[in-house]
């Protein structure tokens, strides 16, 4: 049961993923130059009240070196990649494991 929900939850993530690449490619081409959005920019979009609030909480719960090189470029890279990523991590952890070769299930 827990695998279904995680695994609609992955392809959930993934079909942000190309709404938000469909949204920057169409920005993109409007534009007639590359547009990515950020995802702190989308996430600042999307909360626009906590997630103000949310970065010192975030900073203060995680080790600097941890916030500043890392927490940062993530917040920086294109909104589509972050969630596409995490999306098919998603999938690959739930997917099922495949019985190793050379060993049949069947009964004899």
């Amino acid at each position: 049961m827990f695998r279904l929900t995680f695994r609609f939850l992955g392809l959930l993530l993934l079909a942000a993923a190309f709404a938000a690449l469909v949204i920057d490619g169409t920005r993109s081409i409007a534009g007639g130059m590359l547009s990515l959005t950020p995802l702190g920019q989308t996430m600042l979009w999307l909360m626009p009240d906590k997630f103000p609030v949310l970065k010192p909480q975030v900073q203060h719960a995680l080790p600097p070196l941890l916030w500043d090189p890392v927490m940062v470029h993530v917040l920086a890279a294109p909104t589509w990649l972050v969630i596409g990523v995490l999306g098919l991590f998603v999938l690959l952890v739930t997917q099922k494991r495949r019985p190793p070769i050379g060993y049949s299930s069947r009964g004899p």
